[in-house]
C-alpha cells in the first residue's frame, strides 16, 4: 500500500510512519516543522520506503503534488495546543478545518478516496454521558480546538457522501509515549527539572482523564483499518467509520503527579492555581466509551500509569525534547 501521512514528523505520525514502514509499505511523509522534529524520522528516512515532503496543509498546490500515486491518507497534522485556543482563534480554525478541507481537495484532485483521521474526544464537549460513546449526542462546543476539529470530521463526512470517499474518524483521549512532545507529563516533568521542592498545578488537580499509550493508539487504528479490508465485516461497507480511542480507566490529575513524583523520589510542594477547570475549554471529565473498538478484538496493552511512566522515563532519556520547546 502507498500511505499519505500529514504531520509525519509529529508525536504521533512520526510512530505510525515507523510502523507502516517496518511493514513494508511505501510511506510518503508530509510535515511543515512548525512542531514536529527531524530527528523523530531518523529511522524513516533510512528507509527506501518513505519520502520526506517539506510542505504545509495549508498550501493546496503543494499538498496536492505532494499526495500524487498515494492510495491511502492518513490526516494527523493539527494545532493540538487546546490550552491557548482563545488567544489565536484562527489558528485552529486555519491548522484543524481549512487544513482539513485542503487534505480531501488534494485528495479528490488525485483519485484518492480513504482517509483516516485523528479527532479528539473534545468534541463532545463536556458531555451529559460518561463513559461517553460515539452516537452521543453533542453538546455545546467548550473549546476552539474540538469545535475545528469537529468541523474537520463534518466535512470528512459530507465528501464520503458527495464524492464516495471513505473516512475513518479516529477520537483520541490525550495520547502518552515516546516523542511526546506537549500535555501534562511535559509540563510536570520540564517544571520539576527547573525546581524539584515546587509544582504548578491548573486547577484543583481533581480533574478526571483518560490517557492512551501511543503504540496502543496506532494498534487500534491498524486493527481497525485491517478490520474494515475484511470481507463481511460492517466497517467494509459504511464510508463513515467513528471510533473511539482510549484506555478503559481514568485518573485524577493528582494521581498522575504522584506517579511522576514517585518515580523522580522528589516530594514537591504543589501549588494549585484553583477551580475545576486548568484553562478555557479544559473539560474536567474525559471518558470515553471504547465498546465500540473494543468488540472488533483491540484492547491496549497498557495501563495509564505504566503509560504515564514510559513518558516520563523516554523523557529523561531524550532531555532534548524538552529543550527544543523552549
Amino acid at each position: 500500500m502507498h500511505y499519505f501521512v500529514t504531520g509525519a514528523a509529529g508525536f504521533i505520525g512520526s510512530n505510525l510512519v515507523d510502523r507502516l514502514v517496518q511493514a513494508s509499505h511505501f510511506v510518503i511523509g508530509y510535515d511543515n516543522f512548525s512542531t514536529g522534529q527531524e530527528r523523530f524520522l531518523e529511522q524513516a528516512c533510512a528507509s527506501p520506503n518513505f519520502n520526506l515532503v517539506r510542505g504545509d496543509t495549508l498550501d493546496l498546490p503543494a499538498l496536492t503534488a505532494a499526495m500524487r500515486g498515494a492510495e491511502f491518507v492518513f490526516h494527523l497534522a493539527a494545532n493540538a495546543d487546546v490550552r491557548f485556543g482563545t488567544e489565536n482563534p484562527r489558528k485552529d480554525l486555519e491548522q484543524n478545518t481549512i487544513a482539513t478541507y485542503n487534505v480531501l481537495e488534494a485528495m479528490r484532485a488525485n483519485g484518492i478516496r480513504r482517509i483516516a483521521f485523528s479527532s479528539t474526544g473534545s468534541v463532545y464537549g463536556e458531555a451529559q454521558v460518561i463513559p461517553t460513546p460515539e452516537d452521543a449526542p453533542f453538546p455545546i462546543q467548550t473549546s476552539l480546538y474540538g469545535a475545528s476539529k469537529l468541523a474537520g470530521e463534518g466535512l470528512i463526512q459530507a465528501y464520503c457522501e458527495g464524492y464516495g470517499f471513505q473516512g475513518y474518524i479516529f477520537r483520541f483521549v490525550s495520547i502518552l509515549g515516546e516523542r511526546y512532545t506537549h500535555g501534562h507529563v511535559f509540563d510536570f516533568y520540564k517544571q520539576l527539572r527547573q525546581n524539584p521542592n515546587e509544582l504548578r498545578v491548573l486547577g484543583n488537580g481533581q480533574q478526571r482523564k483518560s490517557y492512551l499509550y501511543v503504540q496502543d493508539c496506532i494498534d487500534a487504528i491498524l486493527f481497525a483499518l485491517e478490520q474494515a479490508q475484511a470481507k463481511g465485516t460492517p466497517e467494509r461497507s459504511r464510508r463513515i467509520n467513528i471510533f473511539n480511542l482510549g484506555a478503559n480507566e481514568y485518573c485524577q490529575v493528582n494521581d498522575s503527579i504522584g506517579w511522576i513524583t514517585t518515580c523522580l523520589g522528589i516530594a514537591p510542594r504543589l501549588d494549585y492555581t484553583g477551580g475545576e477547570r486548568g484553562w478555557i475549554g479544559d473539560n474536567p471529565f474525559i471518558f470515553l466509551d471504547t465498546a465500540k473498538i473494543r468488540a472488533l478484538g483491540w484492547k491496549p496493552k497498557l495501563t495509564i500509569q505504566q503509560g504515564i511512566i514510559r513518558t516520563l522515563e523516554y523523557l529523561q532519556a531524550n532531555p532534548w525534547v524538552l529543550e527544543s520547546r523552549d
